[in-house]
């Protein structure tokens, strides 16, 4: 398990989206909206590199970066956290507190509910499978 702090996660949305990244590439992505530098971007990759979430092959003349870990795999774990801390791992209670506060727009409600279809049909399409099948998995 990866944890990531806010400035990695931002370090990572570059890797995810271009690899490979040399140090002086990503300081120049960075420097002007963070003001960060290259021996800031060097002690994120190094701390990156520790927890497994980057790694380095020798360049011609620089270090080049590459993500270790899918942006799949870093959201649902961060995602999977962030449910359990704030909402006692409870979906609905997340969704009723967004839908209390008018967080979402129509377009993320439609969004929703499309989400909510497919996890419907997929589930049925499970159970219709486990029905179809017998004790020990064969066809009856």
């Amino acid at each position: 398990m990866v944890r990531l702090s806010e400035a990695e996660w931002k370090v990572m949305g570059v890797l995810w989206e271009e690899a490979p990244q040399t140090i002086m590439q990503l300081t120049r992505c960075f420097q002007e909206t963070t003001g960060w530098t290259k021996h800031t971007i060097m002690t994120f990759l190094k701390r990156m590199e520790d927890k497994g979430a980057v790694y380095y092959e020798a360049g011609e003349r620089a270090k080049l970066y590459y993500p270790k870990i899918e942006r799949r795999e870093a959201v649902l774990q961060e995602t999977e956290e962030f449910l359990e801390r704030v909402f006692d791992g409870r979906m609905g209670l997340m969704l009723n507190t967004m839908v209390e506060q008018k967080a979402l727009s129509g377009t993320e409600i439609a969004e929703l509910y499309e989400i909510l279809r497919r996890a419907e049909e997929a589930q049925q399409d499970e159970e219709e499978e486990q029905y179809l099948s017998g004790k020990d998995g064969e066809r009856i």
